[in-house]
């Protein structure tokens, strides 16, 4: 479980956001975590600490999301 505000690293490879597809390289993109939007499975919401093509913001399973 990771509590608002935490600094994690997010696994992002390939993900598609919308119109913008990460690349199999991004796997340790750093991230503040924002809030838990599931319980069953587990997901959050994080905030990256970059924007890329706009994209600041992303839902992710607890599997991709380490503790920093």
């Amino acid at each position: 479980m990771f509590e608002p505000g935490a600094t994690v690293r997010v696994n992002l490879s390939g993900l598609q956001v919308g119109a913008v597809v990460f690349h199999q390289a991004v796997t340790a993109a750093m991230a503040r975590v924002v809030r838990q939007t599931s319980q069953d499975p587990p997901k959050y919401i994080v905030r990256l600490l970059f924007t890329f093509r706009g994209v600041s913001e992303v839902e992710l399973p607890e599997d991709r999301i380490l503790a920093s």
